[in-house]
């Protein structure tokens, strides 16, 4: 697990830094999502963190992610924030073979974003919950910010 003292952390979300994925660590759905970014990263640009983590309900507070209800996720990416439905399409198109995924970025927020918050409002009913924080496992311990 990496400290939040780490030096690589000082550029985090930088055009020269590390991304990051701040995610619901109890919530099946996005787990699943820091898994389905991790294995398809295939240079190691993302790091992650739970936002039940110190360092992550700092970050949420930052972000105006409440950390008791998070109803998004946030990735830092190039200098930007990313929030609700951009998001996903920040992560995901950041990968290889996914650039195509930009082109929902034409689809006005004001119909993604209620979109993605149905979702979230709903997502432990309809995904589950994770027993315990999910923080990625051994396999990903190298890419988890504690």
């Amino acid at each position: 697990m990496i400290s939040p003292d780490d030096p690589q952390l000082r550029t985090l979300g930088q055009a020269s830094g590390p991304a990051l994925i701040l995610y619901d660590g109890d919530c099946v759905l996005c787990s699943g999502w820091f898994r389905f970014v991790a294995q398809r990263d295939a240079e190691r640009r993302f790091l992650f963190t739970a936002i039940q983590s110190p360092f992550g309900r700092a970050l949420a507070e930052r972000y105006g992610i409440d950390p008791d209800n998070p109803q998004s996720n946030a990735v830092l990416i190039d200098g930007t924030v990313n929030l609700k439905s951009d998001s996903a399409i920040a992560a995901i198109s950041a990968l290889p073979g996914y650039g195509w995924v930009r082109v929902f970025r034409l689809v006005p927020k004001a119909l993604r974003d209620p979109l993605y918050s149905m979702i979230a409002r709903n997502r432990y009913r309809w995904f589950g919950r994770n027993e315990a924080c999910w923080m990625g496992g051994a396999r990903y311990a190298d890419r988890v910010i504690g």
